[in-house]
């Protein structure tokens, strides 16, 4: 059972990782998508006037605040655009994909957050009537039903929580799915070879972290790299095998990080 989450960063290779689902869907192996779409998002919510808005927390993590108006513009690129050009995409390489939120079911269930506590010019401020939240509960029958049946799930981020609709962070969410489903690893691209030393250098990548050393890479994480480690920390915690932090350009990116190219967390 492989679990893998394609980043929606702007350089993300979409073809590739495409090319390598269907082949590994189509060897036998169980396989469920979980996608991301942050580009497509930032462009859509500043054509419809309504820029995006980053801010970080008081912990250091930056994350999108997510107002109503900006969960709809996420359902409109998440789980419109993106999920159907990928399932589209599969399609064609002929796997029966399926498209789903994590509305859909119930497949995702998430705790809302309350005011939020973060940093801005130097100051603390906390943020109210933010639409996000953190999964904690993921309708794994629904999501074997599919698997058995020979269907490719492809999974928008979204989740219920409360009766509403939440924005949920896909590497975290990536991570609670593969827990539910007892997957032997979880396979995460981007637009960058895996956790760096300095940003600035391909050559500096972390090849392997154990999990004692969790907290070592989480200092040395920057912007979204500190989510993908978070993850990774809460899918070890869920009984995955292993954790892989991979880049998607290039050919056969979901296969060579099975086989230890990128930053390896077991």
């Amino acid at each position: 059972m492989l679990v893998v989450k394609l980043g929606g960063g702007e350089g993300v290779a979409i073809d590739p990782t495409l090319d390598d689902l269907a082949a590994i869907h189509q060897g036998g192996e169980r396989v469920v998508l979980v996608h991301g779409g942050s580009h497509e998002t930032n462009l859509l919510a500043r054509a419809l006037g309504h820029p995006p808005r980053f801010v970080t927390s008081v912990s250091g993590v930056e994350s999108r605040y997510t107002d109503r108006t900006t969960l709809e513009i996420f359902a409109m690129a998440y789980a419109g655009k993106v999920s159907t050009l990928l399932v589209e995409g599969l399609q064609a390489r002929g796997v029966n994909a399926l498209g789903l939120s994590g509305i859909d079911g119930g497949v995702l269930r998430a705790e809302r957050k309350g005011a939020v506590k973060v940093q801005e010019n130097g100051k603390v401020k906390l943020l109210r009537d933010d639409f996000t939240g953190k999964v904690t509960e993921v309708n794994r029958d629904l999501l074997a039903v599919l698997l058995e049946r020979g269907f490719l799930p492809v999974l928008a981020p979204l989740a219920l929580g409360s009766g509403v609709a939440l924005n949920v962070d896909g590497d975290r969410a990536a991570a609670m799915v593969a827990a539910a489903l007892k997957a032997d690893t979880l396979v995460i691209l981007s637009n960058v070879p895996g956790l760096l030393r300095d940003v600035a250098d391909p050559a500096s990548l972390v090849r392997v972290v154990k999990r004692a050393d969790l907290q070592g890479a989480m200092a040395l994480a920057r912007g979204r790299m500190k989510k993908k480690v978070m993850g990774a920390q809460e899918a070890l915690a869920g009984g995955v095998g292993r954790v892989v932090l991979g880049d998607s350009r290039g050919e056969r990116p979901i296969r060579r990080a099975l086989a230890g190219e990128g930053t390896v967390i077991e």
